[in-house]
């Protein structure tokens, strides 16, 4: 069996009816493209992602005539042929969505579910709603109605935005407060301020809100800046969760080695896809330190589901995944748990429909 093509269909959603942003994004235009790979045999791997034309027709020539099986020697194809260049960003994500449509690929030649092919850990796996943005006039009382209200849609874990300059360190403080006596103590309680602040603001502010024991501090600092983000693992009691922006196995090493992160949070789409999400998931494995992947449950799941160290995934509920429910099945989620389907690869089930209409 070889490949035969590559073919991205972009479905643009336009401008979001409620605007929202976190400390360094505010959201516009968006929308989703439906990434194939097509065989010889008549069999597609899809995923959604985004990938640029450009991208597409330079990965497209790296992987046409090869053998869909062969993963690693794929997305070293695909890696190695362009490294100088572009060695992270735009491309390492294109590959990364290529490489997860590969393995949905594969899951539908084997007939089995993409957890299952890459070590099939566990099938049932924790989830936690990621929201608690900013929003024109949406106060405490808003934020503590949205964080409450994802308790009722079956979750026990929440996530919540801090770090806007508009709001300032006290403010939010009150917002982690507030949330903190609105959902009890036995709801886990994610801190997410998106690279915002420098490492000393970020330990004043995590200092203040010690008592509410947080779940994890995510991305405190900026990316880069591996020392800070060290010194912060190393005064906190509370974890420290990053990776999002982090690309390939090379840049998770150094990030690893400066003692800089306590939760992982590799997204396969960005950090290369699955295949190289498994070579950080074993490097992590080394150093005891869990992984809770940035992204949706449309993919990220099978991530968690198919390693030990698989701690926990993201869902966004009132967001993103609102969105791309309207072409793809809902993830089974219940009482805090999503189940994987048995489904072949990524299991997921497109509403053809749905897609027609918004391409018009």
């Amino acid at each position: 069996m070889k490949i035969t093509d590559l073919t991205v269909t972009d479905i643009p959603l336009g401008p979001r009816s409620e605007p929202f942003w976190n400390s360094i994004i505010h959201t516009g235009s968006h929308g989703f493209a439906r990434v194939e790979v097509h065989t010889d045999a008549g069999i597609t791997g899809m995923t959604l992602g985004g990938l640029s034309g450009a991208h597409a027709s330079r990965l497209r020539s790296l992987i046409v005539g090869q053998d869909p099986l062969c993963a690693d020697a794929l997305w070293e194809r695909m890696y190695g042929h362009n490294r100088k260049p572009v060695a992270k960003g735009d491309y390492i994500n294109a590959i990364g969505v290529v490489d997860i449509a590969l393995w949905d690929l594969r899951g539908r030649i084997l007939g089995q579910p993409c957890w299952k092919l890459m070590g099939g850990h566990r099938q049932r796996v924790p989830v936690y709603a990621a929201g608690g943005y900013y929003a024109e006039g949406k106060g405490i009382p808003e934020l503590v109605a949205e964080m409450t209200g994802f308790l009722d849609h079956g979750y026990r874990a929440v996530k919540m935005k801090v770090g806007w300059e508009g709001a300032g360190l006290r403010h939010d403080a009150e917002r982690v407060r507030a949330v903190r006596a609105a959902i009890g103590p036995d709801i886990d309680l994610m801190v997410d301020v998106n690279n915002a602040w420098d490492a000393t603001t970020a330990l004043r502010f995590a200092r203040s809100i010690e008592r509410e024991e947080p779940y994890w501090l995510e991305e405190p600092t900026p990316a880069d800046d591996y020392r800070g983000q060290a010194m912060l693992c190393a005064s906190l009691d509370m974890p420290v969760a990053s990776g999002e922006n982090e690309f390939t196995r090379w840049g998770f090493r150094d990030l690893i080695e400066a003692n800089a992160v306590d939760i992982v949070q590799a997204d396969p789409r960005t950090c290369g896809g699955f295949t190289e999400w498994l070579k950080i998931a074993a490097m992590a494995s080394a150093y005891h330190l869990p992984l809770a992947p940035h992204g949706g449950p449309h993919v990220g799941a099978h991530a968690v589901g198919a390693v030990r160290g698989g701690l926990i995934v993201e869902s966004y509920v009132h967001s993103i995944e609102t969105h791309l429910n309207e072409f793809v099945e809902p993830p089974d989620i219940k009482d805090g748990f999503v189940t994987l389907p048995d489904r072949p690869g990524l299991g997921l089930v497109w509403h053809e429909e749905a897609i027609a209409r918004r391409l018009g």
